[in-house]
């Protein structure tokens, strides 16, 4: 299994999501955070902001489905200037139901 967790622009969150949703994968997570990237913020006059809202959406899913998830997530999140986002995978090697107690190996 996979960890995909995206950094997006919080007004690009309904069609990321709906993507998802549109290829299968439904369960995520998602919080507000705040960050920057290699521009370092933005500057609105005379007001500089060194970070800028954004929002961390999380999905794992199943290897087969990583790259279509990821598809999903660049389209939705797809504006075309430099803030659209970042997609980080990681490998997932345990996964357990809180409910259950059921623990499953990659």
């Amino acid at each position: 299994m996979k960890m995909i967790r995206a950094i997006i622009r919080t007004e690009r969150e309904e069609a990321v999501i709906n993507n998802l949703e549109a290829v299968g994968l439904y369960g995520i997570t998602k919080m507000p955070v705040m960050g920057r990237g290699r521009q370092k913020g933005i500057q609105v006059g005379a007001i500089r902001y060194d970070v800028l809202s954004k929002l961390m959406i999380l999905v794992a899913v199943k290897d087969n489905d990583c790259k279509k998830a990821i598809e999903a997530i660049e389209k939705g999140a797809y504006t075309g200037h430099p803030g659209d986002g970042k997609i980080f995978v990681q490998e997932i090697y345990k996964t357990y139901t809180v409910r259950s107690g059921e623990e499953k190996e990659k």
